[in-house]
């Protein structure tokens, strides 16, 4: 888990995302393993199994279910939830709202900073972990933040913060 469980091993999450992957365990739990030990036995039906390539390829699939299974319930015994109503609005922290202007491009831009388990770039939530999250967090209104990237260097001014 590394960069997760950087605080103590405590994993922050909203409400919504707790229930996501509280949904998602079950699913793998139910489903996966029942899927998973259909396909072993129709590998396993396939006579000889020293030379078995399909059964073989099941029983790794197994392995990564499991691991998968045990990493979302190593994130689940460390989640804390965490509402954006208890945070200040003064300042950029987690499950902050923040409107920026990118000063090379002038092009406005929207972000919620949120957990490293709940980014999703598609959905303009950024982790609080990535560069553009730390070079944001700690910042007010009216500051510009400059944030190296791989790609170069990010210049943007932070035009308001809301939750």
């Amino acid at each position: 888990m590394g960069e997760n469980n950087k605080n103590n091993g405590v994993v922050y999450l909203t409400r919504e995302r707790l229930v996501e992957l509280e949904h998602d365990l079950h699913e793998l739990k139910l489903n996966g393993r029942a899927e998973m030990a259909q396909k072993i036995g129709e590998a396993r039906s396939h006579g000889d199994l020293s030379e078995n390539a399909e059964y073989d390829a099941a029983k790794e699939e197994q392995q990564h279910l499991e691991l998968r299974i045990a990493k979302l319930e190593q994130t689940l015994s460390c989640a804390r939830i965490i509402e954006s109503k208890e945070l200040p609005n003064d300042k950029v922290y987690i499950l902050s709202k923040v409107k920026l202007k990118d000063l090379k491009t002038n092009e406005i831009v929207h972000y919620l900073l949120v957990s490293p388990e709940e980014a999703d770039f598609e959905k303009n939530k950024i982790s609080v972990t990535s560069p553009l999250g730390r070079g944001l967090m700690g910042k007010t209104a009216g500051q510009t933040a400059k944030i190296t990237v791989p790609a170069g260097t990010l210049e943007y001014e932070i035009l308001e913060i809301s939750r």
